[in-house]
């Protein structure tokens, strides 16, 4: 009987540079040593050992690069099977989505960085289409489900939620439909603090809101979230 080797990964995302202005969704990375692929970039994985869950593995593998407490959100993502995809030895590879609140900084390890998910370096495998799955899996419930509460920290400002959802996005996001909206699904509350504007605020007070969930729920299965200021649009169930 044929044996395949069965490997988790894990597509981390994080949305950096909120502090200075340049937010860009970044993924997590690690350079390979070794060949096939020795210099370039991959996803973190590692097998699945036999006693233990898909999930369970994955998170040992994250383990070794950062420290996973630092992760908000984690989700199974896709499983992938393509003969060809490792040309050492056949590989079964199930992907997991794991995201990080904009203001943490995992301490990681040489050869381990952030990269910003539209200007990928060389990937190795087929590492750079999980990438773009990943991505999309994002992209895709930002519209339909809470999970921004994983991308963001405690308490934010309306400015830093709608520059953190226009790098999510990749497109310009209008604060106030933005918070219209959230406000509407039950997703967005106020903590009634206030916290003084740095840089090109101006140093005015701006109002601290916070997520009402840290677990994912469906918000509205049928709407499209368009933050932009286009009306919403419905898809059929």
């Amino acid at each position: 009987m044929d044996r395949f080797r069965h490997e988790a990964l894990a597509v981390v995302l994080q949305v950096r540079g909120l502090d200075q202005q340049e937010p860009r969704l970044q993924v997590l990375l690690k350079q390979r040593h070794r060949d096939p692929f020795a210099g370039a970039w991959a996803l973190p994985s590692g097998p699945v050992g036999a006693g233990e869950s898909l999930g369970e593995s994955v998170r040992r593998h994250l383990a070794a690069l950062m420290q996973v407490r630092e992760l908000a959100h984690l989700e199974q993502l896709e499983t992938r099977g393509e003969v060809g995809r490792d040309p050492k030895q056949r590989t079964i590879a199930t992907a997991y989505l794991g995201l990080v609140p904009w203001t943490s900084e995992p301490e990681l390890p040489p050869r381990v960085g952030w990269h910003p998910v539209d200007a990928l370096p060389e990937i190795a495998f087929d590492h750079a289409e999980v990438v773009r799955d990943g991505v999309r899996r994002l992209r895709s419930k930002l519209s339909y489900t809470n999970i921004a509460f994983a991308l963001a920290p405690q308490r934010f400002t309306l400015a830093e939620l709608r520059d953190m959802y226009a790098a999510a996005l990749d497109r310009k996001v209008s604060v106030t439909n933005l918070q219209r909206i959230l406000l509407r699904r039950g997703q967005l509350e106020s903590t009634g603090e206030q916290r003084t504007q740095q840089g090109r605020g101006g140093g005015r007070p701006a109002g601290l809101f916070r997520f009402t969930e840290s677990r994912l729920r469906v918000t509205d299965q049928f709407a499209t979230l368009r933050p932009g200021g286009e009306r919403s649009a419905r898809a059929k169930p």
